[in-house]
């Protein structure tokens, strides 16, 4: 089975050098060889520590397509559109198998992928593209295939778990660990789309689609990121018995399909709280098997290689599945559950002037939005100063909790905006 690579950069230099340190592995799983045929890169010239002789070099990756050695064309270039996007099209449309590791495409396109893809007859295969070097698009797939998946959530950027490991572990602020993060390059140069909680977006819609089976629905998902985590917080969910994560989570609920990546707390006790540094974690829940939980690397040269390689010894085997679970023709776009019926616990800061009578004032604007408190920690200061006030609160709805916040900010003790966390209990 002849291969095309369009990307020679960590990912695709590490599914040659797999290719070629396993090849006895491979050779024994395999009913035929795997064998790079073609690869294409933007510089030539670079040392990438490959030996690519006998392999041949294509100046525009699209080719590939097109390439009369390619059997199977491995899309590591990246990005929603351009290269990326045009050459999986054309690779299907020319009946060629897809393997990719390309999250943000799929999430934007993948339903439209897939159904060319099964109307052409060939793979399009991605498990790399979520969670890395853990096989949960198989696990959903094909083994936990006879459940119905109510929920599945993780941890699913190990840039974000690295940075408020971090954070918890030394007591740094934000920026102060993401600058580390970055020299020690565990985050980007541009880290937007890890810390602002795009990247794992893109990932929950995929699951979503693969779990419920319904259409990728990108825009469904509700986003928000760790930049306004504070190593006070951190300090606050500890004291509470709580760690803070970042969660794609996704369930099926009596609203519709709920789809949120958020910081949030979650119990200490939990398995997830103690997933740290760049793991990832995902979490399903099925109605025959119950809870399943997968952990480990979510990125990097040798995780991402692997679950590519898998995917090429899919196709090798002829094993072409749905990309979905279901076929592609009949994935339509689930209800989405509307936002402000969110039910659930959440932790509330406040920056307040120490003064008499601001926690009535707290206590009025709770009461008067049926928001009942659960608990509070009061640190005292000389009077006037600025103090924090932090309470977490019993289950309400987000609605609830936003006029809340809505109605604290024009409380005049009150000097900035209340810092709002969701509780995930994970039940």
């Amino acid at each position: 089975m002849t291969v095309g690579i369009a990307g020679l950069g960590t990912v695709g230099a590490g599914v040659i050098e797999l290719l070629q340190t396993n090849a006895d592995i491979l050779a024994k799983h395999c009913p035929r060889p795997i064998v790079v045929t073609a690869v294409s890169a933007r510089d030539k010239g670079k040392d990438r520590g490959l030996n690519l002789a006998g392999i041949d070099w294509v100046d525009d990756a699209v080719d590939l397509a097109d390439h009369p050695k390619v059997d199977v064309v491995v899309e590591v270039i990246g990005g929603s559109e351009g290269k990326a996007k045009d050459l999986i099209e054309k690779a299907i449309a020319n009946k060629r198998h897809v393997v990719t590791a390309n999250k943000a495409l799929l999430a934007h396109h993948g339903t439209a992928l897939a159904l060319a893809a099964e109307r052409a007859g060939v793979a399009l295969a991605y498990e790399a593209a979520v969670a890395g070097g853990i096989p949960v698009i198989k696990a959903m797939r094909e083994g936990l295939a006879a459940n119905r998946i109510d929920r599945v959530y993780g941890i699913l950027n190990g840039t974000c778990n690295y940075i408020l490991t971090q954070m918890r572990e030394t007591g740094r602020e934000f920026a102060d660990v993401l600058g580390e993060a970055q020299k020690l390059g565990y985050a980007e140069a541009d880290p937007s789309f890890d810390v602002d909680g795009v990247d794992a977006a893109h990932k929950l819609s995929i699951l979503t689609s693969v779990a419920f089976g319904c259409a990728v629905d990108f825009a469904g998902v509700r986003i928000s990121g760790i930049r306004n985590v504070s190593a006070m917080d951190i300090a606050y969910a500890d004291e509470l018995g709580y760690r803070i994560k970042l969660l794609g989570i996704a369930r099926q609920t009596e609203n519709g399909i709920e789809q949120r990546v958020h910081a949030c707390m979650v119990p200490v006790a939990s398995t997830i709280a103690k997933v740290d540094g760049v793991y990832n974690a995902v979490v399903t829940n099925g109605n025959f098997v119950g809870e399943n939980m997968a952990i480990g690397r979510g990125a990097g040269r040798g995780p991402t290689a692997s679950a590519i390689v898998a995917d090429l010894m899919d196709i090798a085997r002829d094993r072409i599945l749905p990309a979905f679970s279901a076929p592609a023709e009949t994935l339509e776009l689930a209800r989405q559950a509307p936002v402000g019926l969110h039910a659930g616990s959440y932790y509330l800061r406040l920056m307040v002037v120490d003064k008499p009578g601001v926690i009535a004032d707290i206590a009025g604007v709770m009461r008067d939005e049926s928001v009942s408190m659960e608990a509070m920690i009061q640190r005292a200061r000389s009077p006037g100063e600025a103090v924090p006030i932090v309470l977490t609160t019993h289950e309400t709805t987000e609605a609830a909790i936003g006029r809340v916040v809505a109605r604290l900010a024009q409380v005049n003790s009150i000097l900035e905006p209340a810092h709002v966390l969701p509780i995930e209990t994970l039940s």
